[in-house]
This record gives structure tokens, C-alpha cells and sequence, in this order.
């Protein structure tokens, strides 16, 4: 069973983490372990197979979930949000690759050396032209790896077609976005309310995805967001800048 990072109060290298064991409804909790005898003789109920951790009340506070987990549905159950929403769409694109842009038609054409970054709209960059001509934002972060990987290149030179559509798609180093304690999986989130979160299989395919409305996800996602917006690089300037080192 892997785990999924939900949040951490540490600034300076210390350890209290929550993670989610994913597909339970457990909560890994990572700490400093409790050494002190009259803290370990006051515990009650103890068995041989626990251990003990201290973490701050704020890692709680702050990222600690306040329901039940959700089961996974299809995307296609979500894609009504994407032109329900109100006022933002945001997404943090964590992947070195995805599967449903490898093996396309656009896919072998780049593979070509053919310019894809002024194809025709297709559906999604004309509803993205719909909702942002009526003031909302479509915004998103992809994180790069050093060096870049085959399928963020080809996201870099596809994307360049989606900002002429209306998004504002912009890019961070994979190191950077550690440093800030940025989640490594990939989520839209819409209005600062709703949190859909993403599940992939080993080879990048989209399996479905888990929607949240907990208060605590949702605020961990938009400190994401502000966060991964206030240091990431508009796309054309990073693209620029890669691809004249090619």
C-alpha cells in the first residue's frame, strides 16, 4: 500500500507529516518518537506492536481530515465542473508523463518535428475560451524534472496552445516544489471548494479520480496553489528558454 502526502508543519527540515495510507482509512503519522519514561507509563491500552510520536497541534489543525475518504470515481462524473465553475479552475500537474498523450495522433505528429502549438480548438481549449471570456480563470502548474522528461516537453510545446485559448499555465522545477512541501500528486480544484484528485496507475493512466469537499484537503490544496503560483514561470518563458538549449 503507497502513501499520499497530505501536509506538513515543518519549515526548517523537521519531520511532522500526515500521510494517507492509500486505500484504507488510515493516517500515517510521522513525528518525533516519545522517549520519556513517565510520558510512556501514563499511556493506556498500549501494544506490543505500537510506537509513539509527538507532533505539533498545527500539523492537525491545519491538514488533519475531518471525513471519511471518498471512493474513486470516473473523470467523465467531474467534467461537468469544468463549465459549472464560478471563478477558478486550478490544476497541479505532478507526472513525468501521461499516458493520454502518448500514442495519439498529436503525439506522432510532434514525435515529427511538426508544430502542434497552433492546432485548431479541439473541445477543451474552446469551453476554456467560453469560461474565460466570461472572467473565469483556467490556471495550472506542471512541475519539470532536470532533465525534462519526453512527455513534459511535449506538454511544454502543446501548451502553448492552450494559453492562446485562455489559460494561464505556468512551470516549476520538481526540486523547487519539494522545497516548498508541495504535494506530488496531481488535483484540480475548483472555486477553492472542490478538491479532485487524481489516481494513476504505473504506466500514467488515469483511473479515476476522488472528489473532497473536507475543509482541511481543500485548504491544504489552495496553500498548494498559492504557493506553486507565487514561484512557478509562465510557459512561454519557460519554453523559450529550453527549448534554445536544444
Amino acid at each position: 500500500m503507497t502513501l499520499r502526502f497530505i501536509g506538513t508543519s515543518s519549515e526548517d527540515g523537521e519531520c511532522p507529516t500526515l500521510y494517507e495510507v492509500e486505500g484504507t482509512d488510515n493516517i500515517l503519522v510521522q513525528g518525533d518518537r516519545v522517549t520519556n519514561p513517565s510520558q510512556l507509563a501514563e499511556l493506556r491500552d498500549v501494544a506490543d506492536s505500537e510506537t509513539f510520536v509527538i507532533v505539533p497541534r498545527d500539523l492537525l489543525i491545519r491538514f488533519a481530515p475531518r471525513s471519511a475518504p471518498r471512493d474513486m470515481v470516473p473523470f467523465a462524473d467531474v467534467a461537468h465542473l469544468f463549465r459549472e465553475f464560478k471563478h477558478t479552475a486550478w490544476r497541479l500537474e505532478t507526472r513525468r508523463g501521461y499516458a493520454a498523450d502518448r500514442g495519439t495522433p498529436k503525439w506522432e505528429r510532434w514525435q515529427r518535428g511538426e508544430d502542434i502549438s497552433a492546432d485548431p480548438d479541439n473541445e477543451w481549449r474552446a469551453n476554456v475560451r467560453k469560461q474565460t471570456a466570461g472572467g473565469k480563470r483556467f490556471e495550472r502548474v506542471r512541475l519539470l524534472d532536470s532533465p525534462i522528461t519526453e512527455g513534459q516537453l511535449y506538454l511544454l510545446d502543446s501548451g502553448l496552445g492552450n494559453v492562446a485559448a485562455g489559460e494561464d499555465i505556468r512551470n516549476m522545477p520538481r526540486a523547487e516544489a519539494a522545497q516548498l512541501g508541495l504535494p506530488d500528486w496531481d488535483f484540480w480544484l475548483f472555486d477553492s471548494r472542490v478538491l479532485v484528485r487524481f489516481v494513476f496507475d504505473e504506466q500514467d493512466t488515469t483511473l479515476g479520480v476522488i472528489v473532497s469537499e473536507d475543509p482541511a484537503e481543500v485548504l491544504a490544496a489552495c496553500q498548494a496553489r498559492d504557493a506553486a503560483w507565487h514561484h512557478a514561470t509562465p510557459t512561454a518563458e519557460v519554453h523559450q528558454r529550453v527549448r534554445s538549449t536544444m
